[in-house]
């Protein structure tokens, strides 16, 4: 069973509130024939269209190649949040790799939320990118965590944008009684993730990017050139890239091994109105302190946008809404009666330690995936630094294949099996509040 057609229909975005209030692209038509380029990129997300542009930028030519449409996996669907800092935290980044480490890991992840900001402005992408992401403690312990943390950013990297909330201070902002305090970063974002992957796309394709939708790759063999196969034709290109993160099948054994693919949902409310002040009082996303994370913002239109529950497998639930109305009431018993528009799932990647997977798989191929629910800016990052090391300017790209990933215990192979159960686990101790 194949990812890319386990859950959806073939090139259309799936029913979700982002697909409903986006213009797409005309469709790009697929490939047929064979076709020569400079780089071929395997990915239409953020990943794939940011190497395209910045490649394109410097006067490559390149091929980009999707089997859906362009922003069509978790770059259109997510929960819309661009987050300061790695997936991992710093004070564990610390742990992992050193503190000389830990700053560069630090100072490209500003890199990441930079460069967000920097091609909306400069492409005119409206995506209603708007500051401010909070991480909320659902226990005092958790929440004494998160000021800690605030302050270890202060003093160790001199970022002063995160306010420290005690409960009241939180009740102010967010009303949702299973909370106990957070923090606020101001340097952060959130966004409408399809608008900002259909601008990115645009942009590539103005760029002179040649753009194959509907287009499936099945075998790619390493060689020079690289030889991407597709059902209707093949592409030579002297560079290829891996921008397929959670829908990247059987492309690649060495980053299967090491990259997994789990599914998460989101509900959109009806439009709340006034109720709205029930939720937020102010205009800012929240992600709380639970291993399977709760996430939400409100949209333009007053409504919430809630994401909670994963699964493992390779089907979607059959009634989206009923698993993530669940987590919803908890966080927001208040909205019980509340109807649900739309629902949606996505597959995203994660790895052992969360943090991204960038590697150089063979001479001229490069990957970078797993971004463990922090894609947004991480992955249009991983997508310029592979564009840069291609120009032969890897520092950055280096700096984050550097990174320990640890294959999955068991491969590919039991990799789901085993994380259901651990899932399970935790689920089990959140329910419990051990």
């Amino acid at each position: 069973m194949d990812l890319l057609y386990s859950n959806d229909r073939r090139g259309a975005y799936p029913p979700s509130w982002y697909a409903a209030t986006a213009d797409a692209l005309a469709p790009f038509p697929p490939l047929r024939g064979e076709t020569r380029a400079d780089v071929c990129i395997v990915g239409g997300g953020y990943t794939g269209l940011s190497a395209a542009l910045h490649l394109a930028e410097a006067g490559r030519s390149v091929v980009l190649i999707e089997a859906h449409r362009v922003g069509f996996g978790a770059s259109g669907r997510n929960g819309g949040q661009l987050g300061s800092g790695q997936r991992m935290t710093q004070d564990s980044l610390e742990k992992l790799a050193g503190d000389g480490a830990a700053r560069v890991l630090w100072d490209l992840a500003e890199d990441a939320k930079a460069l967000v900001k920097d091609l909306v402005a400069r492409h005119g992408i409206d995506c209603d990118l708007t500051p401010g992401v909070a991480w909320a403690g659902t226990s005092r312990g958790s929440v004494d965590g998160l000021h800690r943390y605030a302050e270890h950013l202060a003093a160790r990297y001199g970022y002063e944008e995160v306010d420290v909330l005690e409960e009241k201070e939180w009740q102010a902002i967010c009303r949702s009684p299973d909370h106990r305090g957070a923090i606020l970063d101001h340097g952060a974002a959130h966004l409408h993730p399809l608008k900002l992957a259909l601008g990115l796309a645009r942009a590539a394709r103005d760029a002179g990017v040649t753009i194959h939708e509907t287009s499936q790759v099945h075998h790619i063999a390493d060689g020079a050139p690289a030889t991407v196969q597709t059902e209707g034709g093949r592409v030579l290109a002297d560079h290829v890239i891996l921008a397929c993160n959670g829908y990247l099948g059987g492309l690649n054994r060495k980053v299967a091994a090491r990259v997994m693919p789990i599914n998460n949902f989101i509900v959109a409310t009806e439009p709340l109105g006034e109720r709205a002040a029930e939720v937020l009082t102010q205009n800012v996303a929240v992600a709380d302190d639970r291993f399977v994370v709760n996430y939400f913002r409100m949209s333009p239109d007053g409504r919430l946008l809630f994401g909670g529950g994963e699964s493992y497998g390779y089907r979607f639930p059959t009634d989206i809404a009923s698993v993530v109305r669940k987590p919803m009431e908890q966080s927001f018993p208040q909205l019980k009666d509340v109807r649900i528009d739309h629902a949606w799932g996505g597959t995203l990647a994660i790895t052992v330690r969360r943090m991204p997977y960038l590697a150089r798989v063979a001479p001229n191929i490069l990957s970078a995936s797993g971004y463990s629910g922090h894609g947004v800016g991480t992955a249009i990052h991983a997508g310029q630094l592979m564009a840069r090391a291609i120009e032969g300017q890897s520092d950055g790209f280096d700096a984050m294949a550097a990174v320990p990933t640890p294959a999955f215990p068991g491969g590919a192979a039991m990799r789901s099996p085993l994380l259901a159960l651990a899932m399970s686990w935790y689920a089990l101790r959140d329910r419990l509040g051990l």
